[in-house]
């Protein structure tokens, strides 16, 4: 009895070394205030964005939760209001599965809002289905949405610079493959889902590389974030039978949002990272991406592309 006893207490000891030296990921120890700035953070009633924007509302900023659902996003404002001391807290509609409210939205915060300091392009998912303009939801939410967004309100960025842009992709990017022939696949079963995803990150990170190079002399610049392999909401799409297996390993070893959240408030406030801009962060470092992740005739194909589909280019 005495020795599994003694087991189990060398095994939940060698799980937390583990766990607080190599899964927590690195911590942002900048202390930059963010007052008088305005910060943009999409999908931000949970999860990371909620995390993100908590750490933002905590520096001072003025916070715009750009959120699809109005009571969730509301509830995430009293909390983040309470938490941070800070009432500059608010909630905007944004549903990015609709170009229309991704226009709506900027017009919006355009008329009402005279700053835009960071802009956090957080809010991701992976699930099937379409968007309200035909397109799968990993392409039309995690790319398409953000990418519209991004160009209607970069004008505002450049007024207020010296400005940020900080967009969440993820290191699955790896498994992504652009085929121009096929760029809205349909996304019906689990494995095309999957790769949809992985396509859309890609996409992430091939977009700011891009915008880099569009922003140059500016004062704006851009980072795309991986957050390492984080505990949210978007597992609550898991089947029943996904999550009886799924969620002791996530609880045990996938990161917090605090923690998954920490590379985004890095990339959005942290000095002297500007000439790092276009590039690729994980745990607040910045990292070289595989060749399909900088190939910037790629890049700069798939930039002209997605202009047209969300009605920026009338070529």
């Amino acid at each position: 009895m005495v020795s599994w006893i003694v087991a189990a207490a060398i095994l939940v000891a060698l799980y937390f070394l583990i766990y607080y030296n190599f899964l927590t990921g690195v911590q942002c120890r900048s202390d930059t205030s963010l007052r008088r700035k305005t910060v943009i953070v999409t999908g931000a009633n949970t999860g990371l964005g909620k995390a993100t924007a908590l750490d933002m509302a905590r520096r001072g900023a003025r916070v715009i939760l750009a959120c699809r659902r109005k009571e969730c996003a509301e509830a995430a404002v009293f909390d983040i209001r309470k938490k941070s001391g800070n009432n500059n807290v608010i909630f905007m509609q944004l549903d990015l599965a609709s170009l229309k409210s991704v226009r709506a939205f900027a017009e919006t915060f355009l008329k009402s809002e005279p700053q835009l300091h960071v802009l956090i392009n957080n809010a991701g998912i992976g699930v099937g289905g379409k968007t309200a303009d035909g397109f799968n939801m990993a392409w039309g939410v995690n790319h398409l949405g953000h990418f519209l967004l991004t160009q209607l309100l970069l004008d505002r960025l450049k007024q207020c610079a010296p400005s940020r842009i900080v967009v969440v992709t993820s290191v699955l990017y790896r498994f992504g493959k652009i085929d121009f022939s096929n760029l809205n696949p349909s996304g019906e079963s689990l494995m095309q889902q999957f790769q949809n995803y992985c396509c859309s990150k890609l996409c992430n990170i091939l977009f700011v590389r891009e915008l880099a190079n569009c922003l140059e002399g500016t004062n704006v610049t851009c980072y795309s974030v991986h957050p390492g392999v984080v505990n949210t909401e978007a597992f609550r799409y898991m089947k029943c039978w996904q999550k009886v297996f799924s969620v002791p390993i996530i609880t045990l070893f996938f990161r917090t949002p605090a923690d998954g959240a920490q590379t985004s408030i890095y990339c959005a406030v942290q000095e002297g990272i500007e000439r790092f801009s276009g590039r690729y962060f994980a745990d607040c470092m910045v990292q070289e991406v595989l060749p399909n992740a900088r190939d910037d005739a790629v890049a700069r194909k798939l930039w002209d592309i997605s202009e047209r589909m969300v009605g920026l280019s009338s070529h």
